[in-house]
């Protein structure tokens, strides 16, 4: 199940990914199906673990093509262990909500991220994740659990201050919200509970076999009651080399052409006038 649609976020092979706070690996996975070379880091060193050996088996069942590459580390997001410049694309689902220092992460992640490159950046959607606060405290005032509830421009205003440049937003996962605010009704360790057990058999059908029934309902239900909110954007490119002094040059010129025409004009003005006066004098003689 994929937050990110690659459809507005496309990969070429080659691409250098970092899957920031990877949980599980589901999106390094993707990534690494479609020919990149990709970093899936997170601080949860079990998690790690399971992702490396998803990488192993993948890699001897072929499912990566020739050229992509994976690798599972243990890191810290306000202190990456790479040099600036290093990623193409940077994605990191599911995460801002867990950490208190939300600017620091982006601003590492922008280091990290070449000039050019892209990120996607996927938090829960403010409506639905309200009612889950509503309905459960247990929801979220858990260790490591949600501390904040973004709105969608608060999001993009954030990105925009560390040095982004948004390109397209979209919501995911409408099917996905009543089983939460399910799980908040009944108990969020309360896996039993008829209606909860109906409703996740639901969703494991849909993501197995994805139905086309299931498939047009969640395309109606995103923007509704989407769960999780997506923005992508971009890190500005460097100026090229040479730009600024050949800008410089051509500002220049252009304000030695606009200097020049009211001289022109003067010139002109003064000859007229020259002219002028000698016809008046012709005509007093």
């Amino acid at each position: 199940m994929l937050t990110v649609d690659f459809s507005r976020f496309p990969l070429a092979p080659g691409d250098r990914v970092l899957d920031l706070g990877c949980g599980a690996g589901r999106h390094a996975f993707e990534c690494y199906r479609r020919g990149a070379q990709v970093v899936a880091l997170d601080q949860n060193g079990e998690e790690i673990r399971e992702v490396a050996k998803w990488f192993a088996a993948m890699k001897e069942a072929g499912e990566a093509p020739a050229g992509a590459s994976a690798v599972a580390m243990e890191g810290d997001a306000l202190a990456l262990p790479f040099p600036d410049d290093s990623f193409d694309v940077v994605i990191i689902s599911e995460v801002m909500e867990h950490i208190p220092d939300d600017k620091g992460v982006l601003a590492e992640m922008v280091r990290v991220l070449r000039p050019g490159g892209r990120i996607a950046v996927t938090v829960p959607r403010y409506g639905p994740e309200k009612v889950c606060w509503a309905l459960s405290d247990a929801y979220h005032e858990v260790e490591g659990g949600h501390i904040r509830i973004y709105r969608g421009h608060e999001l993009l205003g954030r990105m925009r201050e560390a040095g982004l440049e948004p390109y397209g937003t979209h919501h995911a996962h409408g099917l996905h919200s009543p089983y939460w605010w399910l799980k908040c009704a009944f108990g969020v360790d309360n896996d039993q509970a008829l209606p909860v057990k109906a409703y996740h058999k639901l969703l494991v059908w849909d993501i197995m076999k994805k139905p086309l029934a299931t498939r047009l309902a969640e395309q109606a239900l995103n923007p509704l009651i989407g769960k999780s909110f997506v923005a992508y954007a971009t890190k500005p490119r460097l100026p090229e080399a040479g730009a600024e002094p050949e800008a410089a040059a051509a500002a220049g010129a252009g304000a030695a052409a606009a200097a020049g025409k009211p001289a022109r004009r003067a010139a002109k003005g003064t000859k007229t006038a020259k002219s002028t006066a000698k016809s008046a004098s012709g005509a007093a003689k």
